[in-house]
């Protein structure tokens, strides 16, 4: 019996193009075609940024923090921040090998509205107040201390934490991963081999609510079924226990 021997398997752009088409009952037979798709397929990442958290969109950053500032910009690539920590070595002992002890202590995210209903944000020049417990995300254009943050290219929302820092901090955080732009069409999109299916799947359905109505019910509901099942296996998995409550005994 004779294998491969590989398990390098990718679909370029055009080919999950033609391989949506095919589904539609079409061809690509025109340059329009080719970037009316593509078009599609970066509007179908966006709608994935919306539906929930997937493994592998996960990645890790720092943001080092500078006693007496409350904001930091976010890079883009960044869609939403779902765990964090502080680094601190309050408290912390010499190790055997000479070096100091650091601590991560959870840092909680918090809405805009319970983030302005706190009280001295904004610390003056000579310093905050402590190791920041909370901090907010908010999109979009932002105004504070006569600087704004535009959403420049590589930025598009701001971080605020609370309260101001009191010195130099370390801040660890785990964040939901913008998917890359298709691009050019003989690159890979930027999702796991096993999200193909679904790639395309999801696709075919874009195409046919501007080029096979008649099919669009039918792949949907394919594409709704790829997801799900795709989605379901990605996203992470933890022991579960239960435990019976024990009444109180004086």
């Amino acid at each position: 019996m004779a294998y491969s021997g590989t398990r390098t398997f990718n679909l370029s752009i055009e080919e999950i193009i033609e391989e949506a088409f095919e589904r539609c009952g079409l061809e690509v037979r025109s340059g329009y075609d080719l970037r009316t798709a593509r078009r599609s397929l970066n509007l179908m990442f966006s709608e994935w940024a919306n539906r929930g958290l997937n493994l592998w969109t996960i990645d890790y950053a720092t943001q080092t923090m500078t006693a007496g500032t409350n904001y930091y910009a976010v890079h883009q690539k960044v869609v939403d921040i779902i765990d964090a920590a502080i680094t601190t070595t309050a408290g912390a002992t010499t190790n055997l090998e000479g070096n100091s002890d650091t601590t991560d202590v959870a840092i909680t995210k918090i809405s805009r509205t319970e983030y302005l209903n706190l009280s001295r944000k904004e610390q003056s020049s000579t310093g905050g107040d402590a190791r920041p417990t909370q901090f907010c995300l908010i999109n979009g254009q932002v105004t504070v201390g006569g600087s704004t943050n535009t959403g420049r290219p590589e930025h598009n929302m701001t971080m605020f934490v609370y309260p101001s820092p009191d010195k130099a901090y370390i801040m660890k955080y785990f964040y939901i991963n913008r998917i890359m732009d298709a691009g050019a069409y003989s690159n890979n999109a930027d999702v796991p081999f096993y999200f193909l299916p679904c790639l395309v799947s999801g696709l075919a359905y874009y195409v046919s609510l501007k080029r096979a109505p008649q099919l669009t019910a039918g792949l949907k509901m394919l594409y709704e079924e790829e997801f799900k099942r795709t989605a379901d296996a990605n996203r992470e998995r933890v022991s579960y226990r239960v435990k019976p409550a024990q009444a109180y005994i004086p």
